[in-house]
């Protein structure tokens, strides 16, 4: 085992302490605990400024923000097609929100959801498109505008992963008619939990804030059947002091970036998923795909990782529709999921956050490289490689 005590795969940034006080104190003076506080309602326009959309709604967390979008959405009773390669929280959401998951291959290059699989599962009975920016790694949101517009299907992103990422349009978020974001302690940007949702229009954030707050209209009337997706003053705070330092942990978490691509771009059968720097990326993690040239499988590397107190991730492992409660949908059958099935056997993420220490992460690198050499009887990997995945899907 290697000295300098264990690697995990993040680490959440929190902002000075003295920071937070005068916050706390405003909410010690003031009594008001929730229920769309004063801190709530700032931190809402500041993150929307800094986000640079323009109806942007707090939500206790992002799951329960996707169940508000997709009720908002009328997805009951029919279907909600997603990919398979996410957290599991993805398809609970449709599940919760009264709809069956479909799920679609990804696409071999992004790890996102393929509109060409999406276009070809679309049936009467389906009610949204539900993407995923994995990674942060901006999905084809053109390819889903364009569904969306010739079969009249809302899409709604599961922008988990996306906080502040851009594409050569401006903003991620601003595609779809809603967007999730998870500002969940592990993420880029945290408020401990919280989540928001962010609206194409004034009227869809009315009436999403109205669905996080029971459907109460005011104090009389309940027009809609809601629940309690409301972001307390305390998460409101972490958020407020949160942002005067993301900018500073988004160029940290580049620099980190930045070393693994430099340290492993010629290494044999390894591949690094992300986007190179400065393409507006967060730096949310680091995936790896290990194929079958390199010198042992991802689970032997994971493995050779943990040995040294270096605790990386199999993000996404198992596969959603390899799940006990959704393995028996047609959609899950392995055949209609090549690319997703290949890539959720070599996924591996490796230890990515601000502070990351260069020496623990050369250790990381040091062994990544290492295992290109070990070649043995672990080396159970399939092919891997873009062109054969493109053309297994196809």
């Amino acid at each position: 085992m290697t000295s300098g005590g264990p690697v995990f795969i993040t680490k959440p940034s929190l902002p000075p302490l003295a920071e937070i006080i005068p916050l706390l104190e405003e909410i010690w003076n003031s009594r008001m605990l929730s229920n769309n506080g004063p801190l709530v309602q700032r931190f809402e326009a500041a993150l929307a400024r800094y986000l640079g959309v323009e109806h942007l709604s707090l939500v206790a967390n992002a799951t329960v923000g996707l169940m508000v979008a997709l009720r908002h959405a009328a997805v009951a009773g029919g279907e909600v097609i997603t990919t398979p390669f996410s957290f599991v929280a993805t398809a609970h959401a449709i599940t919760w929100a009264g709809a069956t998951p479909v799920f679609g291959d990804i696409d071999p290059g992004t790890l996102n959801l393929d509109p060409e699989r999406v276009e070809r599962a679309i049936t009467p009975r389906t009610r949204a498109i539900m993407p995923v920016h994995t990674f942060g790694i901006p999905c084809d949101v053109a390819a889903f505008q364009d569904l969306s517009r010739r079969y009249g299907i809302p899409v709604i992103y599961d922008a988990a992963h996306a906080f502040a990422v851009s594409d050569a349009g401006g903003s991620v978020l601003q595609w779809g008619d809603m967007s999730v974001l998870s500002l969940h302690a592990t993420k880029v940007f945290n408020t401990f939990e919280g989540g928001a949702i962010i609206s194409r229009d004034r009227d869809t954030k009315r009436a999403v804030d109205r669905l996080s707050n029971f459907g109460i209209t005011d104090e009389a009337h309940v027009d809609t059947i809601g629940l309690n997706a409301k972001m307390s003053e305390i998460n409101a705070a972490i958020g407020l002091t949160q942002l005067n330092h993301i900018d500073d942990m988004i160029r940290a978490r580049g620099i980190v970036a930045q070393r693994y691509m430099d340290g492993l771009r010629n290494v044999n059968g390894v591949r690094c998923v992300c986007p190179p720097c400065g393409s507006g990326q967060n730096h949310y993690a680091f995936p790896i795909l290990v194929g079958r040239d390199y010198g042992m499988n991802r689970d032997a590397l994971l493995e050779r990782l943990k040995a040294h107190d270096i605790h990386a991730r199999r993000y996404f492992y198992p596969l959603i529709s390899d799940m006990p409660m959704y393995r028996d949908l047609p959609s899950a059958h392995a055949g209609f999921l090549p690319v997703a099935r290949q890539i959720t056997s070599q996924i591996l993420c490796l230890p990515l956050y601000p502070d990351l220490d260069p020496a623990r992460q050369q250790t990381i690198i040091d062994l990544v490289i290492q295992g290109q050499a070990d070649i043995g009887p672990d080396r159970q990997n399939s092919r891997f490689d873009v062109e054969y995945l493109a053309r297994i899907a196809s």
